[in-house]
């Protein structure tokens, strides 16, 4: 596998506007934490007709019997689990599912190592009998990872639609599904630290 270049994925750089966070006051953390939450929020908003594309694409499915399957790790595996148990109280609907890489146990507590498994997602999907009526969705902040992807090349092999969300442009997720939905909101407060940005980015993309 060749070595990727983290300059040019976006929510690995270092943020100029946060440099000297670990020098200030706790208000102006907060503040500056709550500056570059606003920045999501806008670009969020220019990806909305990525948006709309993924979710006429979804409701066609579901109209089909098909089911939505988000499939992520780490932080972007949680949201993909929260959304999907929340949507059967909110909407009285249970065809939306999470997968998280290392599984349920996962979501409390990292499994090593798991994310990096093409083989892991790809069981994963079988073990929910996945099909071509269903949708898979795949959450990945940078974009690049394992997976993720081997769950969306599984998916395009059995015939099934594809999407993502991910916080970086031109990331190898999107260049692989049907309906990509691409944010950049910008390096983390804290460096690669995606549960912030990239995590309020994808929960309301998610919303």
């Amino acid at each position: 596998m060749s070595k990727v270049d983290l300059t040019k994925i976006s929510t690995e750089n270092r943020n100029v506007n946060t440099l000297h966070i670990d020098e200030v006051s706790t208000r102006e953390i907060c503040k500056l934490i709550n500056k570059e939450d606003q920045i999501v929020a806008k670009a969020v908003k220019e990806a909305i007709p990525q948006i709309v594309k993924l979710i006429d694409a979804c409701v066609k499915g579901m109209k089909k019997q098909g089911r939505i399957i988000y499939v992520g790790a780490g932080t972007s595996g949680r949201l993909g689990l929260m959304d999907a148990v929340e949507v059967v109280p909110t909407y009285n609907s249970d065809r939306f599912i999470g997968l998280i890489a290392g599984g349920e146990h996962a979501f409390v507590k990292a499994v090593e190592g798991a994310e990096d498994s093409k083989e892991l997602c790809v069981n994963d999907l079988k073990a929910l009998n996945f099909s071509n009526k269903d949708i898979l969705i795949g959450i990945a902040a940078s974009g690049r990872t394992p997976y993720v992807i081997g769950g969306i090349e599984y998916a395009k092999q059995i015939g099934a639609v594809t999407g993502c969300v991910c916080c970086n442009f031109d990331s190898a997720i999107a260049k692989l599904v049907d309906y990509p939905v691409e944010v950049n909101a910008g390096p983390e407060v804290v460096t690669g630290s995606t549960r912030m940005k990239a995590g309020t980015c994808q929960k309301i993309i998610l919303n």
